[in-house]
C-alpha cells in the first residue's frame, strides 16, 4: 500500500518531551535518582536552569554549524528538536516544566516514590499542552469556523480513529508560510540583544551552540512573544531562507522546503487539491472563473491552471495554502476542515484526554483551566513578565504584566490526603 509508516504518536500526549517508545523514553529520563525527573544536560546550565541533554553519538550533525564550538545536538522526545532554535527553546521549557512539577508534587506527597512523581508530572504535562492547544491556539487559527469543525466536548468516543491521516501531515505543514526570514532575540528589557539580536534563518537550523553559547533560551522565548509570526500571503507564501537555503549549512546544498511538500504528498500518493475540496464539502473549481472566485485573486489562478492545466493536479498543500484565510483566522476553508477534522479526532478519540470523565478529580480539573504558556514561560525561565497571551501580537511594555500577576497552577488539589 501507499500508507506511509508513524513514528511518533498522534495523539496531543507530549511525546515531544517524553518519547513515543520505550526504550527512547527510558533513555530520557533520570533513573539514577527516585525524584520522577527528566536527564538534563550535564556539561552546561542555562543561568542556573537546565538544558536538555545532549545526543550522543560519535558524529553530531549540528557540530557542523559552529566546528569550532563542536556542540552537538539536543536530544529529546522528537528527534527534529534541534532543527529550529525556537523548537529548541520549546522543548526546554517543557522539560523544565516536567523537572519543576514532579519537584514540587514530592514536597507535597514526600511518600511518593519517583515512579509515581514521573507519571503525575507527565499527566500534567500533557494536560497543559491540551489546554493550551485547544483553548488558546486553535482558536485563532480557525476563528468562526473553530465550533464548526471542533464542537463543544462530550467525552470520549470509542469509534474515532485518533491517528494523523496522511493529508493531516501535510496540511500541518501550512505553518512554514508563517515563518519569519530571521530569528530574533531580545534582552531583559525587550530589546534586541546586541550582534545576537537578529539571525538569518538558515544560519540557525542545527544550531545548538547558538542557545549554549550565545544567551540560552531566554532571549529566544522573549523573540517568540514579540515578534508577530509571518502572514500568509498570496504573493509570498515562503521566505526565502526556507527556499534553497534550508539546512544550508548542514547538506551538501540548500534545500527549498516548498518543494519538498509538495514532494512528499507525491511520494505518499495523496490526491490532488480538487479531491480534498470534495471531501471537505467545499465547492471543486473547474473553469479559471470558478478558481479565480475561490482564490479571490484571478492572476494567481491564472499561473496556477498555466502549470497544472486543471484545479484537480494542485498539489494539495500549495493549493490550500493559497487561498484566502477565513474571517479572522490565519487559514483558507480548505485547511480549516482538515486541520480541525484532525484536532476533533485527536481529543474525540483520546481516552486519556483530560477532561474525560475519570482522568482528573474534578478540583484538579478546575485547577487546570488555570493554565496559560505565559506562566509556562515565567516558571521555568528567568524571564520576569509576560503578556498574559502570549499568541496574540503584543507590545513591550504595555502589553505585559509581572509573572507574579499571572495565575499558577495550584498543585493542592494532587495532594493526597
Amino acid at each position: 500500500t501507499r500508507e506511509q509508516l508513524n513514528a511518533v504518536t498522534s495523539f496531543i500526549d507530549a511525546s515531544t518531551v517524553y518519547g513515543s517508545d520505550g526504550a527512547l523514553a527510558r533513555s530520557l529520563r533520570n533513573l539514577t535518582s527516585p525524584l520522577g525527573l527528566m536527564a538534563t544536560n550535564q556539561d552546561f546550565t542555562d543561568a542556573g536552569l537546565e538544558f536538555l541533554p545532549f545526543e550522543n553519538v560519535t558524529k553530531s550533525v549540528c557540530v557542523l554549524t559552529n566546528r569550532s564550538a563542536n556542540i552537538p545536538c539536543f536530544k529529546a522526545g522528537d528527534k527534529r528538536v534541534t532543527e529550529n532554535l525556537g523548537l529548541s527553546a520549546m522543548h526546554t521549557v517543557f522539560l523544565r516544566e516536567h523537572n519543576r512539577l514532579a519537584t514540587e508534587l514530592r514536597a507535597l506527597n514526600p511518600h511518593w516514590e519517583g515512579e509515581k512523581l514521573f507519571q503525575e508530572a507527565r499527566k500534567i504535562v500533557i494536560a497543559t499542552i491540551q489546554v493550551i492547544t485547544y483553548r488558546d491556539y486553535l482558536p485563532l487559527l480557525l476563528a468562526t469556523e473553530t465550533t464548526k469543525w471542533i464542537p463543544l466536548y462530550t467525552g470520549y468516543k470509542e469509534d474515532v480513529d485518533p491517528s494523523a491521516s496522511n493529508v493531516f501531515s501535510l496540511a500541518f505543514r501550512f505553518g512554514h508560510t508563517s515563518v519569519r526570514p530571521f530569528v530574533s532575540r531580545l534582552d531583559d528589557n525587550f530589546q534586541p540583544l546586541g550582534s545576537f539580536s537578529h539571525v538569518p534563518l538558515h544560519l540557525t537550523f542545527c544550531a545548538t551552540w547558538r542557545i549554549i553559547m550565545e544567551g540560552g533560551i531566554d532571549p529566544l522565548v522573549r523573540g517568540m512573544v514579540v515578534d508577530p509570526s509571518k502572514l500568509m500571503k498570496q504573493n509570498q507564501l515562503v521566505v526565502e531562507e526556507l527556499q534553497n537555503h534550508l539546512f544550508e549549512q548542514t547538506e551538501v546544498m540548500g534545500l527549498d522546503l516548498a518543494a519538498m511538500n509538495m514532494q512528499r504528498g507525491r511520494d505518499h500518493g495523496l490526491p490532488g487539491y480538487n479531491a480534498w475540496r470534495g471531501f471537505c464539502g467545499l465547492s471543486q473549481p473547474q473553469t479559471l472563473e470558478e478558481f479565480s472566485e475561490v482564490l479571490g485573486n484571478p492572476k494567481l489562478a491564472e499561473k496556477f491552471l498555466e502549470v497544472y492545466g486543471t484545479a484537480d493536479n494542485i498539489d494539495v498543500w500549495i493549493g490550500a495554502v493559497a487561498e484566502p484565510v477565513v474571517p479572522g483566522g490565519r487559514v483558507g476553508p480548505l485547511l480549516a476542515c482538515i486541520l480541525g477534522t484532525q484536532f476533533r479526532n485527536l481529543r474525540d478519540g483520546d481516552r486519556f484526554w483530560w477532561e474525560n470523565p475519570g482522568v482528573f478529580t474534578l478540583q484538579q480539573l478546575q485547577a487546570l483551566r488555570k493554565i496559560t504558556l505565559s506562566k509556562v514561560f515565567c516558571a521555568n525561565t528567568h524571564i520576569q513578565k509576560m503578556p498574559r497571551d502570549v499568541f496574540r501580537i503584543n507590545s513591550y511594555p504595555e502589553d505585559f504584566v509581572d509573572c507574579q500577576e499571572i495565575d499558577a497552577l495550584d498543585l493542592s488539589p494532587w495532594k493526597d490526603e
